[in-house]
């Protein structure tokens, strides 16, 4: 059968999140709607999905994602996309990234790594993904990145794991000193908020993470913004398209929808939000244009089936 196109899915092998204090989360994983909702949208356009991850291995749902809050209050809705999640046999059996590398990154048209804390664990400092994530870079692909997913951008660094040790270690010069030449230095990108992570710390994970996601970036060079805690915020600039929190999927999926031409020009939808919506495109001076869309939280999947 032919397809429009193949996409690249980067998810992590991990099942534990360290914390400080020597504590662990272990229901760390992928969420589910920032997985499934871009994934079935692409899926139904006619592109070819391939999920990859460094082990191979069958990666984690966060069970803290399966509730129908991420699906617009709608029960329905949220079983109808865990059976989805359970016809996705690649998902269940993902390619090693480096076997993805192997066979040729040239034939996929996009990247995209959903959140959850997964790329907290593995994605942020695998020198496969890095290399993933420079091919895009090089080849001026689409690159989406999605809650927590934006942390894996840091993999791009040929050192990143001495970035991650320095911001683990509380040592943000160092973290900053190290991360020098980052190929997204200078990108407009936005990513989970120190304010939204901690109000998930307590009631979600039980515990403190090594550091903020929204700093790591800035320390290594991103020019980052976030809105208030929960709000749908994607921020486009060049190739790389990053979504604030899982309320952003609809918005990021706005984005993706407009296919591979995200390298020629912005295009939106048109989100469905009644009264809430609001718009805002801005086109500065940055190569390629950038676009930002921000808008208040529900509902955001009464135009995806």
């Amino acid at each position: 059968m032919t397809t429009k196109g193949k996409v690249l899915v980067l998810v992590s092998s991990g099942h534990g999140l360290p914390l400080k204090d020597s504590k662990v989360y272990t229901g760390a994983g992928y969420y589910l709607n920032e997985l499934t909702v871009p994934v079935r949208a692409l899926m139904k356009e006619g592109y070819e999905i391939t999920f990859a991850n460094p082990k191979g291995n069958t990666p984690q749902m966060d069970v803290h994602s399966a509730v129908a809050d991420f699906f617009g209050g709608n029960e329905a809705k949220l079983q109808d996309y865990l059976k989805f999640r359970d016809t996705l046999t690649g998902l269940k059996n993902p390619t090693r990234i480096s076997d993805v590398i192997a066979s040729s990154l040239d034939q996929y048209d996009a990247v995209f790594v959903p959140g959850g804390h997964g790329p907290m664990m593995d994605l942020l400092d695998d020198p496969d993904a890095g290399t993933v994530l420079r091919h895009f870079h090089k080849t001026s692909k689409p690159t989406a990145v999605l809650c927590h997913g934006p942390i894996s951008l840091l993999s791009a660094l040929p050192n990143s794991t001495e970035v991650v040790a320095a911001l683990s270690a509380g040592d943000a010069a160092g973290a900053h000193a190290k991360a020098q030449g980052w190929i997204y230095s200078g990108y407009k990108m936005t990513i989970f908020s120190t304010a939204e992570e901690q109000q998930r710390e307590p009631l979600e994970i039980g515990g403190k993470v090594l550091f903020y996601p929204d700093f790591a970036l800035s320390t290594a060079g991103g020019d980052v913004s976030v809105l208030a805690p929960w709000t749908s915020y994607v921020v486009q600039d060049r190739e790389l398209i990053s979504g604030q929190n899982p309320f952003s999927d609809q918005a990021l999926l706005n984005l993706t929808s407009t296919g591979t031409r995200w390298e020629e020009e912005v295009g939106f939808s048109g989100m469905r939000t009644g009264d809430a919506q609001k718009e805002v495109i801005e086109k500065g001076t940055t190569l390629g244009g950038r676009a930002r869309w921000g808008q208040t939280r529900f509902p955001f999947f009464d135009n995806v089936n």
